[in-house]
């Protein structure tokens, strides 16, 4: 890929901004654990995986900052920074993955020594960071093995580099079946009211060279009904144990008209997107967000003034809909409680 999502420059987080994409392709440099917590929140960057990584960042570098202003105990700091992260998403369960994982090395290490504690934090984050992206191109490469025969793609929402440390999760099963031959054309939607998918599929995809074609989200049954998609690939933000899938709004009913055109419907996630603790899909959390993502587009208004709207960000997709999750670890099918624990079980032995 010619971009890069999140990284670690010199003492600061840098994230490609993807509120300004694809018109302006720019970055921003966080020298504080709050500007990394507002990125978050305000989507400059999004995708379950890449929030993780990034709040993995933005913990090691509160401790960082302060490590050079003051010199008391980290451990009230730490869970501070670590409670504000866990704030900025509550659906993404990558999220609270990772700040799981930086509480579990914190406790590890914390009576080393500030500096030492600090310089062993930042080395778990950057390996969080390093571990997404192999575990990206690993589950691309098993999701290409799905396809046998050249075929259309439809995808919701953004699940590529963008999302993710790098390569992607459906745009990594989408590149990496692509690169096998297996991909004639990929249809995007263009994905209310965020509009990933136009602003950021689209461009992922055309900068890759991989045929992209956009579409409005009311145009997919459309084209199922016509033949023209032969499958629907799209990540995920928490998979429940039992399989039911928390995705970008308007994944549900893309998942229920696949099935009405008996069009196989898959997932592709991390294992740190599946949280064995949710016994469904019941018990996932669903922001909402502001009402100004409906009725404006870019500050521009679309909608009369003072109208009531809803804005869930967030979907849940029943686990009878969806043919095969797909992970880094394999390729988990129905039932999904034990194919799943199978997996998970193998990834921690």
């Amino acid at each position: 890929m010619s971009f890069t999502t999140v990284t670690w420059d010199r003492d600061a987080v840098v994230l490609i901004d993807q509120t300004r994409l694809p018109l302006e392709e720019s970055y921003v440099r966080l020298e504080q654990a709050e500007e990394v917590a507002v990125a978050i929140e305000t989507m400059v960057v999004r995708g379950a995986p890449a929030i993780g990584v990034t709040a993995a960042l933005g913990i090691a570098l509160g401790l960082y900052r302060y490590n050079q202003q003051l010199d008391g105990p980290l451990t009230p700091f730490f869970e501070t920074i670590c409670q504000r992260m866990a704030r900025t998403r509550p659906t993404a369960v990558n999220l609270f993955w990772a700040i799981d994982r930086m509480r579990a090395s914190f406790s590890r290490c914390k009576d080393q020594g500030n500096a030492a504690v600090s310089a062993t934090i930042l080395a778990e984050a950057l390996l969080i960071a390093k571990e997404d992206e192999e575990a990206c191109r690993r589950l691309g490469d098993h999701g290409a093995t799905l396809f046998t025969t050249p075929t259309t793609i439809l995808t919701h929402c953004n699940a590529g580099g963008l999302a993710t440390a790098g390569y992607g999760t459906a745009l990594g099963v989408i590149r990496s079946a692509y690169g096998a031959g297996m991909v004639t054309r990929v249809f995007a939607d263009e994905t209310r009211p965020w509009l990933q998918g136009a602003r950021l599929t689209a461009w992922e995809l055309h900068k890759d060279g991989i045929p992209v074609t956009l579409i409005a989200d009311t145009m997919a049954g459309h084209l199922m009904a016509q033949g023209e998609i032969g499958c629907v690939v799209v990540g995920a933000d928490r998979i429940a144990a039992n399989g039911d899938t928390a995705n970008k709004i308007g994944t549900y009913q893309l998942a229920i008209m696949a099935k009405e055109h008996g069009i196989p419907f898959y997932i592709a996630a991390p294992l740190s997107t599946v949280d064995m603790a949710t016994d469904d899909g019941s018990a996932i959390p669903i922001e909402e967000r502001s009402p100004l993502e409906v009725t404006h587009i870019r500050s521009i208004p679309i909608a009369p003034p003072g109208v009531e709207v809803r804005n869930p960000s967030f979907d849940v997709t029943p686990a009878r809909y969806i043919h095969a999750i797909i992970t880094e670890g394999g390729i988990a099918r129905p039932p999904f409680k034990q194919s799943l624990m199978q997996l998970m079980g193998a990834d921690h032995e």
